[in-house]
């Protein structure tokens, strides 16, 4: 223990019990060793609150009442998570501004990934159910239950970190569990994404089918896929973060966390806003793609020569 160290050696500087703040102890005796940027994390939480004003406004228009719910809380969770994130500016050791912060802005994706998930259903509907491997349902059925389990895990393990007195690794390894089980989920969803499209794009070159995509389309899943990516970049980040609980590099890093969490998070969801569903599946009925099979097909053609 350096002289330094000693010298705080009767401060708590983590968990309940803390008692040390800026005026007794350095900040970097604090979790993070840094103290937040205050600028940085009001602009996070004023453009995640425009993010949540335009997706209700959109779902509230088109009436897609799964993916706005989503996308609400979803930002909710981010903009509580940022105000966390000031909180600790004020004091690097507040114990309750860091359990905000830490299971707020873990949670936020996992519902921007909800929204994604359904999507693909909606997707394979628009193109065509009968060149899915799968009935549409349950692509529906496979990735929720997912994303809810995902989201189960990392919750207990902020619920973990609020009884921790940084000793135990249990809260940081359920996280890790729920983050690494939430990039498997996005991995499958993806390559089942791009099997469907496989088939799809074979099915119309069998047929002889040559009308391209319509142009809004084609933005919708342009935009779709950036988001997927842009989350999927942001969990293999975190899980390397916390991979050494919280004395490890990267938890220390301010810079690589504003870009790779929170920019990530915050395109994805200005991305989704143009990949918003409502407008490009306008008019459509899913009770009539599952019943006929290639009604979004006709639609879609339909669609390419107004385009």
């Amino acid at each position: 223990m350096s002289a330094d160290e000693a010298a705080y050696s009767n401060y708590v500087v983590y968990g309940p019990d803390v008692n040390c703040t800026l005026a007794l102890c350095p900040a970097e005796l604090s979790v993070y060793q840094y103290q937040p940027t205050l600028p940085g994390n009001i602009c996070f939480l004023v453009f995640f609150a425009i993010a949540m004003i335009i997706h209700l406004a959109i779902g509230l228009k088109w009436r897609t009442w799964f993916f706005v719910i989503c996308m609400f809380w979803g930002c909710v969770s981010e903009m509580i998570g940022y105000g966390g994130r000031i909180m600790l500016h004020y004091n690097p050791f507040t114990f309750t501004g860091f359990l905000i912060q830490i299971i707020c802005i873990t949670l936020g994706p996992t519902w921007f990934a909800a929204a994604i998930y359904i999507t693909l259903y909606k997707i394979i509907l628009y193109l065509g159910p009968q060149h899915a491997r799968f009935p549409p349902k349950a692509y529906y059925w496979i990735f929720i239950p997912c994303d809810i389990l995902s989201l189960l895990l990392q919750s207990v393990g902020g619920a973990l970190s609020s009884t921790s007195e940084g000793s135990s690794n249990a809260a940081v390894n359920v996280s890790i569990a729920g983050l690494s089980f939430q990039v498997f989920t996005l991995l499958v969803f993806i390559t089942l994404t791009l099997e469907y499209a496989w088939r799809w794009q074979r099915a119309r070159r069998a047929t002889g089918v040559k009308e391209p995509l319509s142009r809004p389309f084609k933005i919708f899943v342009a935009f779709l896929s950036a988001a997927t990516l842009l989350i999927l970049i942001r969990c293999i980040y975190r899980i390397d973060e916390l991979s050494e609980g919280y004395s490890g590099p990267l938890i220390h890093n301010e810079g690589l966390f504003i870009g790779l969490e929170g920019v990530m998070v915050l395109v994805a969801v200005y991305c989704l806003i143009i990949a918003h569903p409502g407008p490009v599946f306008q008019g459509f009925d899913d009770e009539k793609a599952l019943r006929q099979g290639s009604a979004g097909a006709d639609l879609e053609r339909k669609h390419s020569e107004t385009a």
